[in-house]
């Protein structure tokens, strides 16, 4: 089984994966968030984080998306791993957003690594981009 782990500072992950829901269904059994809250020091993240790993069968594949490359919460989740020799099992991603969430829950099954770390990088890229109102009347339409 692949397991999509969403990690974050505060409650972002947790929001995520809420959000997540409405769009994978079943699929969210397999989703699992954990963040960094306010005045928590790493070491007690760690021991969460650790706690939460011990849940997921031992032989699965692991995608994570982080936040923030650097940041705290990713690089206690990448030590853990490492200690736990399941950083080859894993794909780490960060700068997560929604659409990266979402297609990384949709596809984490049924591709290869390449092709999921291709794709979802490339949605969460695509989806950046400045809101703009069309006054055309012909494209109500195509909403």
């Amino acid at each position: 089984m692949n397991y999509l782990i969403l990690v974050s500072h505060g409650q972002f992950s947790e929001g995520l994966k809420d959000a997540l829901g409405m769009f994978v269904g079943d699929g969210i059994k397999t989703v699992k968030a954990i963040g960094l809250q306010s005045g928590e020091d790493t070491d007690h993240f760690e021991n969460r984080f650790k706690s939460l790993l011990s849940t997921l069968e031992q032989n699965s594949e692991l995608l994570i998306l982080g936040d923030i490359i650097g940041g705290s919460p990713l690089t206690t989740v990448v030590n853990v791993l490492n200690q736990e020799n399941r950083l080859e099992s894993t794909i780490v991603l960060g700068g997560m957003n929604f659409p990266m969430a979402l297609n990384a829950a949709i596809l984490k099954d049924s591709s290869s690594k390449d092709e999921l770390i291709s794709n979802v990088l490339r949605e969460g890229a695509s989806a950046l981009k400045q809101f703009e109102i069309n006054d055309d009347p012909e494209d109500d339409d195509e909403i």
